[in-house]
């Protein structure tokens, strides 16, 4: 999935976070921010590593269960921002483009955020 980035009057937050340059090519819409979601991944690798001490050190069942319940909101966090840029870069882009690409990114979208929310 590739999308370009267009300037406009009113910046979405996620602009802001952007540099003022235009990149030449078009780029995947989650690639502003890489540092963020690298950064909040290693954290979570961390916990996941974390889960596995536990595990070694035979803790208290409720106490694992407890972690991968933060472990699995850590990641449905990254999901929602993956989420949330893909709606403002390549769902709004295939809109401009034709109703017909805009409704197949709705679609994507949609499925995408089911998917999310089984987990």
């Amino acid at each position: 999935m590739t999308t370009t980035h267009h300037l406009s009057a009113v910046q979405s937050p996620t602009a802001a976070r952007c540099p003022s340059k235009v990149p030449p090519t078009p780029m995947a819409g989650y690639s502003m921010s890489k540092g963020d979601y690298n950064a909040r991944l290693r954290r979570i690798e961390g916990q996941v590593r974390g889960l596995q001490r536990l595990i070694d050190q035979d803790t208290y069942c409720i106490d694992v269960l407890t972690q991968i319940t933060s472990v699995t909101k850590a990641l449905q966090g990254v999901g929602l921002g993956l989420i949330d840029e893909h709606i403002r870069h390549c769902v709004r882009e295939a809109i401009d483009e034709s109703d017909e690409a805009g409704d197949a990114k709705i679609d994507e979208a949609t499925a995408a955020i089911a998917r999310l929310l089984r987990s």
